[in-house]
């Protein structure tokens, strides 16, 4: 047997394995007393696959729809790489799983790309000098667990744990039917070139329930459904770095449920808790109707780094806004734009027809532009 590239042994140094509470879909399943990493590397060739390094007999696969069961108590890591036009990556697993990406190509028709299963955190890494793509089909079919119930199928890219984005290549996620990459636990973007594009038939572009941080990387996402978000997420929202570009282009979405109609607006982060920004560079552009830029429940804090946040939809059934926050809008440094065509640029709760009661500037910045659709303020670094 060929021995793993290197690539995989190198990958260890981004995947340090600490202790996990147990995961319990079989305890009797394998030897937990050993903690080193399982290594596999698994080749997608259009309808079949080859795999290497699995002496334990976790992989097994229909075609090149691959699914991988382990409850040892080691850190797996997967190598991927190959193209297939029909196939996917299902994961169980009792400890943390890491996959490199190590220029592959997969499509499923029917269902996510790649859906990992464990609760626990999924370290996704790409290969330097590669390009990986992952996409979905139109219409997902009805998966089963190892106990014989509906396992969760909520993006091309699914994790029911933590996701970590790492590496510096390329990762390509397109979604048609749901959100291109989501967590049941929260994300982390720390490195690598990461574009996630949705059509006007999927969802968001990046759907997470416990937090989302950027630390570095650039990541580009773009979705055109009506009422999608280009980053949805139910906590809080953290932008330490990196380079972010978010495009919403679709318009309101309208449903009536037990004949009660509600109205959903785009945005570029929809975020039900705080949203800071300290660094990094954040550039996002909504065009559909009621389309709004950055969209908090909370505070909006403001501290550093560059945001451009540009709005041109209409208001005929939605209230655009570049930059929403229903307990405050605070900026103490970095630079600050915001403009919206139809509506106020900032909106903090207030009632009030002064602009500058919208925004709560700390310092002393040496620009400061603050009109009721643009808002420019900026601090020396």
């Amino acid at each position: 047997m060929k021995k793993l590239s290197t690539l995989l042994l190198a990958a260890l140094a981004f995947v340090a394995c600490s202790n996990d509470d147990n995961y319990t879909w079989d305890d009797n399943f394998a030897d937990r007393t050993n903690t080193d990493t399982i290594l596999i590397a698994i080749n997608y060739q259009g309808d079949q696959v080859t795999v290497e390094g699995d002496a334990w007999g976790y992989v097994s696969a229909s075609g090149a729809h691959v699914t991988v069961k382990s409850s040892a108590n080691r850190f797996l890591q997967l190598q991927l790489s190959g193209t297939t036009t029909d196939g996917s990556l299902l994961i169980y697993s009792w400890k943390k799983v890491g996959v490199l990406l190590n220029g592959v190509s997969i499509t499923n028709p029917h269902g996510p790309a790649i859906n990992n299963q464990c609760g626990k955190s999924f370290i996704v890494t790409t290969a330097p000098n590669t390009v990986n793509t992952l996409a979905d089909g139109a219409e997902y079919q009805m998966a089963l667990g190892l106990k014989g119930d509906t396992i969760s199928q909520k993006a091309t890219l699914f994790s029911e744990g933590q996701i970590y984005l790492r590496g510096t290549g390329t990762l390509q996620v397109n979604a048609q039917a749901k959100n291109g990459i989501a967590s049941d636990d929260f994300i982390v973007v720390e490195g690598g070139t990461i574009n996630v594009n949705v059509a006007a038939t999927g969802s968001n572009g990046i759907k997470t329930n416990d937090g989302f941080t950027i630390n570095g990387g650039t990541l580009t996402v773009s979705v055109a459904a009506k009422g999608a978000r280009g980053i949805k997420n139910d906590a809080r929202t953290t932008i330490a770095g990196g380079t972010t570009t978010i495009t919403t282009t679709g318009d309101c979405l309208i449903e009536t449920v037990d004949g009660i109609t509600d109205t959903t607006s785009c945005a570029g982060i929809r975020c039900d808790s705080l949203f800071q920004m300290t660094a990094g560079q954040l550039t996002i552009t909504s065009s559909g109707d009621g389309g709004k830029g950055i969209n908090s429940d909370q505070q909006v804090l403001f501290q550093g780094g560059k945001l451009l946040v540009t709005t041109t939809g209409g208001n005929q059934l939605g209230k655009p806004k570049a930059v929403k926050a229903s307990n405050g809008i605070i900026v103490s440094g970095g630079t600050f734009q915001a403009s919206c065509l139809k509506s106020w640029a900032c909106d903090n709760g207030s009632d009030s027809d002064e602009p500058e009661d919208h925004i709560t500037v700390n310092g002393t910045p040496t620009t400061k532009i603050i009109q009721k659709r643009n808002v420019h303020i900026a601090y020396s670094e």
